[in-house]
C-alpha cells in the first residue's frame, strides 16, 4: 500500500515582507540544492501548526507566528508517498536563521518578486497566492 503523509510549509515574512528562503543540501534525496521554504511532513496525529512551528524550529532555529493558509496542494512525492501539502503565511519572530540539521545548507531573505527567480518552480503559484496578501 502506497504511503500517505500531510505536510506543512511556510513562507515566512519579515517586518519588510522579505520571504525566508532556504536550500537544501546537495546531498538531500528530495530536491537536492534546491531553493524551497521551510518545512515538512507532520508526524502521526501531530496538528498542522504545532508541526510547522516544530519543523520551522528544527530548520532553522526561529520561531514563527502562523497567520493563515496560503494554499494547500496534493500529489504524489518522488519518494512515491502521496502528499497533502498545507502551506501558511507566516511572520518571523527573529531573523537569526542557523541550520540545527543536515538537510539545509544556505538561507537568504528576499523579496518576493526575487524569490520566485530563486525558488523552486513548484512553489511559484505559492508565491504569486502570497503576493495577493501582502
Amino acid at each position: 500500500m502506497q504511503e500517505f503523509r500531510v505536510a506543512v510549509k511556510a513562507l515566512i515574512l519579515d517586518k519588510d515582507n522579505n520571504l525566508l528562503l532556504v536550500r537544501r543540501s546537495k546531498k538531500d534525496k528530495i530536491a537536492a540544492g534546491e531553493w524551497e521554504v521551510p518545512g515538512g511532513r507532520l508526524e502521526i496525529g501531530e496538528s498542522p501548526f504545532e508541526g510547522l512551528k516544530r519543523e520551522t524550529k528544527e530548520e532553522t532555529a526561529i520561531d514563527i507566528e502562523i497567520e493563515q493558509p496560503v494554499n494547500v496542494r496534493h500529489f504524489t512525492n518522488s519518494d512515491n508517498v502521496i502528499i497533502t501539502m498545507i502551506i501558511f503565511k507566516c511572520k518571523a519572530l527573529c531573523k537569526n536563521v542557523m541550520f540545527e540539521d543536515k538537510e539545509l545548507e544556505e538561507f537568504s531573505w528576499e523579496t518576493i518578486s526575487k524569490a520566485k527567480e530563486k525558488i523552486n518552480k513548484h512553489y511559484l503559484k505559492d508565491l504569486e497566492m502570497l503576493e495577493k496578501l501582502v
